[in-house]
């Protein structure tokens, strides 16, 4: 359709001025954005040297198009503000009738966008991106406008995107038509004076004098009186049914001089401006950022790409300014510019470098920084400092008026009335869900607070303490409601930035601290503030620092039981600063009747492990670390899965897994994916930074899934599996594929564990028919099969529960009743075995993969460590108190991670544990207290009864490992004779002297040897 000729006309009568005065760069940008311009067309425009001789080639390529580019052209005139031109043209608009386009699916048809364009609605942005949820909530608000006047009020922060909303909320053919068949007319207001504000109604005033005849037309209102008055004749009499749109207001006054009993939005970041003007009221809230898909989706226009085409730093920066509209509009338009910045600018957003994320658009401020300074600089003076306080909150932290009570030193109620003022001037958000309601800044609010604040941030963080310590100058709050819980949980973070060192030290090297914190949060945010503020504390004494560290790390599963604190701190050392204040407390209220207990021979015990977590109610099945060694994933009976931080226990994720137990666990090699299996024969995969779902696998097995793991590298991404099916009981997945990549045949009973060599090139695999095979990971062809059952007596059954590769690939290691064997993986030969005694079996083996180490887990609760280059044990963990089920080297082999049914995960420090000099002891004892002499009997994990003494330690007799396992034994009273019973009916009386070696004097048989017992005693 060619354009109209009276637009035609009109553009050739004023072309000579347009050719003056427009930048054509700024004018095709939106001209695309209406698609009635091209690239192409824009790049041969730009190629003329002069910005005149671009004016002239874009007139010239108008006048060759139809009526939707001059509709365009002059939207783009209004929106970059060249009112006077856009006015030369607007009398020869083409005209379109409304009822001839009511079949366009959105509703913006051509009509539509005449009216905007006469009522000065600006155009789409170059890049938009719907919002229709908002979208449709205004427009069900604008909808009550339609038989009465009122106001429709959009509010929020800064840059959230509200005239963008509010402009396309009108976009839509049947609101306007039922609305406001009068018109839709737009005006920018602002931060305003009165003289400037008079001059926005007069221009208001005379666009909507347009269509009229010109003796009616009067001269410019002189006053804002003068000019209500006016306004109010033209749409009560003139304009009956038009909206009017008045955008960023800043001042109630301001809404005054439009309060003429007529249809009103506004947009605004105080939600209460509405309060001080007659009719009714709606509001819409507009959300601080958009959700991550449509992040993306604006950096894809800007860059021209396609979502799945952006760099992994795209994600990050729609996460660093939590969707942000503002933030990411204004780094997209730079990266159009400068398609390379994509690290460049994501580092200035992470460095709160403000200024240098500037606008390359129409938006008002130059810059985010100038956008959030003027929001604080409309509040009063006192206020101000008030809101600068709050420069020391954390983000993503809730909090409640209390906290701000105390920080202020005043009344709640003063401080509630001043938070609701921050709220409506969107410098501050509100959880209504909690009573007494809770109140937070938003990310980019909180970084420019700080930005802006930089040179005062200790003396702000000193001021936080100071209140509270006069607040609470008679001891912790530890109510454990909100205001309780943050300071029980920043107070140590607000003494180390105000760096009041002193108070830091003898806050956390109290035990009457720890006892507060572990009972209002959980031991792993303890633990968390010893690694944080560690550097700080090592000043004063990092021996000290260690041992309240090392306290946290060993009990916090038994704190998370609320113990009692001094009870638990007098098992440790002796000279442990802990043991030392647990010791006074206990005695302190010994004195008021409480009793305590003294642990006498802690000496011969020593601690072993890192850090003990309680993850999971019910067993744990499988744990293992992440790729960079900073997380823990686990699973088990409680069907969940939880990951958490390695130093410190604190629990990152925590998901509703699957249907059933949850078997095993494992992360991806980027870390990105976690793959769980489970009795429900589902395998499901997991994203670790978002906690969702995204992949099922739910019909090829048909047993439960006993094991899964991914490749050691992500270059050709696989996930192994395993279950008890009969045949299909090995698979392959292609994590992009619906259903397996390969089915390895060859098992023809349940597979218990598959694993990856370590350039990824073979599978092993273990099995209840007591053979290891080895699959090629190409072909899905069996390579090998190393067979355990061979080595064992034909009658016995031999279930190989697992298998683990050396680092360099050359031999592999499995275990199979109560011993590890290692084969060579070149020629299936066994190299050497590692056996235990007869009544222990071999839980789980597993490789470390950067040393020779190999560590074991026995029936019996413990776990060895095996250098298997010298074939020698190097250390004992014992600990657990059942059997432990998985265990897992961190990727630099310092650490190994037990997970057991007794629902602890440990980690043991490899370097420290060692071989212990004696077999701990089972639980079936018997003591003897005389005199100053403390004795005790009791049986080894080897199946040998041993005889201490108990304030030493010290083995006085050890008898021979027995044939028939130990059930029970007993001391006389005169510590002269012992006696032991055996499950085969056995009981072996000894008489000892306790000073030369113990001589057996008889052998009794019984049926039933307990009442042996009872005739001793």
């Amino acid at each position: 359709m060619a354009l109209d000729e009276g637009s035609r006309s009109c553009l050739l009568r004023v072309r000579h001025r347009l050719e003056q005065d427009i930048k054509p760069s700024y004018i095709m940008d939106h001209m695309i954005s209406d698609g009635v311009m091209t690239v192409d067309e824009e790049e041969k425009i730009r190629t003329q040297e002069t910005r005149k001789d671009q004016a002239v080639a874009l007139l010239e390529l108008i006048l060759r198009k139809d009526n939707r580019a001059y509709i365009s052209f002059y939207n783009a005139l209004i929106k970059e503000t060249y009112d006077d031109l856009a006015s030369l043209l607007h009398a020869d608009l083409p005209r379109t009738s409304p009822t001839a386009y009511k079949s366009f699916p959105d509703g913006c048809t051509p009509y539509v966008q005449v009216v905007l364009s006469e009522g000065g609605v600006p155009q789409r942005p170059v890049v938009f991106v719907s919002r229709p949820e908002l979208s449709n909530k205004v427009r069900e608000k604008l909808y009550r406008l339609q038989k009465e006047p009122g106001w429709v009020t959009i509010y929020g922060m800064a840059g959230s995107g509200k005239s963008v909303l509010a402009s396309e909320a009108v976009r839509h053919h049947s609101l306007i038509e039922e609305c406001f068949p009068g018109g839709i007319h737009w005006l920018s207001i602002g931060q305003v004076e009165k003289p400037d504000l008079l001059v926005k109604i007069q221009s208001l005033c005379f666009r909507l004098e347009q269509g009229l005849d010109s003796q009616l037309l009067h001269r410019p209102p002189n006053s804002l009186d003068e000019a209500k008055e006016r306004l109010r004749f033209l749409i009560l009499r003139r304009y009956p049914r038009c909206l009017l749109i008045l955008d960023d207001i800043w001042d109630s006054a301001v809404l005054k001089a439009f309060d003429i009993n007529c249809r009103i939005m506004l947009t605004t970041r105080n939600r209460s401006l509405t309060d001080s003007v007659s009719g009714a009221k709606y509001e819409v809230e507009v959300e601080s950022g958009l959700d991550e898909k449509k992040g993306l989706e604006i950096l894809a226009l800007y860059t021209n790409s396609k979502i799945h085409g952006l760099p992994e730093e795209a994600r990050s920066i729609v996460k660093e300014c939590k969707g942000s509209p503002l933030v990411v509009s204004l780094i997209g338009a730079l990266l159009k510019e400068k398609p390379n910045r994509w690290r460049y600018y994501l580092a200035q957003l992470r460095q709160k470098q403000f200024k240098r994320i500037r606008k390359s658009s129409s938006y008002d401020y130059d810059a985010l920084d100038q956008a959030m300074a003027a929001s604080i600089e409309v509040l009063p003076e006192e206020h101000r400092e008030l809101y600068k306080d709050l420069t020391v909150l954390e983000k993503d932290v809730k909090v409640p008026a209390k906290v701000l009570s105390i920080l202020w030193d005043l009344p709640i109620e003063e401080v509630e009335d001043i938070l609701e003022e921050f709220a409506n001037k969107s410098l501050l958000f509100v959880d209504l869900n909690n009573k007494p309601y809770l109140y937070y800044l938003h990310d980019l609010q909180l970084d420019f607070l700080v930005e802006q604040n930089r040179n005062e941030i200790e003396s702000l963080h000193t001021k936080v303490v100071h209140q509270y310590q006069q607040f609470y100058k008679n001891g912790h709050p530890t109510s454990g409601d909100e205001e309780s819980l943050y300071w029980i949980r920043f107070l140590t973070d607000h003494m180390a930035k105000a760096n009041l060192t002193q108070e830091l030290y003898s806050l956390m090297f109290s035990l009457e601290w720890v006892t507060i914190k572990s009972q209002v949060m959980s031991p792993a945010h303890l633990i968390n503030d010893y690694i944080a503020h560690g550097p700080i504390l090592d000043k004063e004494n990092s021996e000290v620092r260690s041992q309240f560290q090392e306290f946290l790390s060993l009990n916090g599963h038994q704190l998370e039981h609320r113990p009692d604190v001094v009870q638990l701190a007098l098992s440790e050392p002796h000279t442990s600063e802990v043991y030392r204040q647990a010791c006074m407390q206990a005695l302190e209220r010994s004195s008021r009747g409480k009793l305590y207990f003294d642990w006498l021979n802690k000496k011969c015990v020593e601690s072993l492990s890192l850090l003990v977590i309680h993850p999971h109610q019910g067993s744990l099945y499988s744990a293992c670390f992440s790729h960079d060694g900073a997380k823990i994933a686990s699973c088990g009976a409680s069907k969940t899965l939880k990951v958490f931080k390695s130093t410190s226990g604190e629990k990152l994720i925590e998901l509703q897994a699957h249907d059933d137990e949850v078997l095993c666990c494992a992360f991806s090699p980027d870390d990105q994916l976690i793959a769980t299996c489970s009795s429900d024969r589902k395998v499901k995969i997991w994203n670790v930074e978002r906690s969702m779902l995204i992949r099922v696998f739910e019909e090829e097995h048909e047993e439960q899934v006993n094991h899964c793991q991914f490749t050691n590298t992500a270059h050709r991404l696989l996930l192994a599996t395993c279950s008890n099916d009969k045949f299909l009981n090995v698979k392959l997945w292609n994590l992009n594929k619906p259903s397996s990549q390969n089915t390895m045949f060859g098992h023809f009973e349940p597979v218990n564990h598959c694993c990856f060599s370590p350039d990824d090139a073979i599978v092993s695999t273990s099995s209840n028919d007591g053979t290891v095979k080895l699959f090629q990971v190409s072909s899905a062809n069996e390579w090998k099969t190393i067979n355990v059952k061979a080595l064992f007596d034909a009658d016995e059954e031999v279930l190989v529960k697992c298998s683990t590769w050396t680092a360099d690939g050359k031999r592999i290691a499995c275990a199979a009743r109560n011993t590890v064997w290692i084969f060579d993986v070149e020629t299936a030969n066994m190299v050497f075995e590692i056996r235990t005694n007869r009544l222990s079996m071999v839980q789980f083996c597993q490789a470390c993969n950067s040393s020779n180490l190999l560590a074991i887990a026995y029936s019996n609760y413990g776990v060895e460590l095996w250098d298997l280059e010298s074939n020698k044990k190097m250390a004992d963990c014992n600990g657990h108190l059942s059997w432990v089920q998985r265990l897992q080297f961190s990727p630099d082999g310092s650490q190994l991670l037990s997970c057991s049914d007794d629902q602890t995960i440990r980690l043991w420090e490899t370097k420290k544990v060692y071989t212990s000099s004696a077999v701990s002891l089972k639980r079936d004892s018997d003591v003897i207290f005389s005199d100053e002499e403390i004795i005790v009997s009791a049986a080894d994990y080897c199946n040998r009864l041993q005889v201490r003494h108990g304030r030493k330690g010290q083995v006085l007799f050890q008898s021979e490992e027995k044939s028939s396992r130990i059930r029970c034994t007993c001391l006389c009273s005169q510590l002269s004779t012992v006696a032991l019973g055996q499950e085969d009916g056995t009981v072996e009386v000894r008489v000892n002297s306790y000073v030369t070696k113990l001589c057996k004097l008889t052998m009794i048989w019984f049926k039933y040897y307990y009442y042996i017992i009872a005739y001793i005693l």
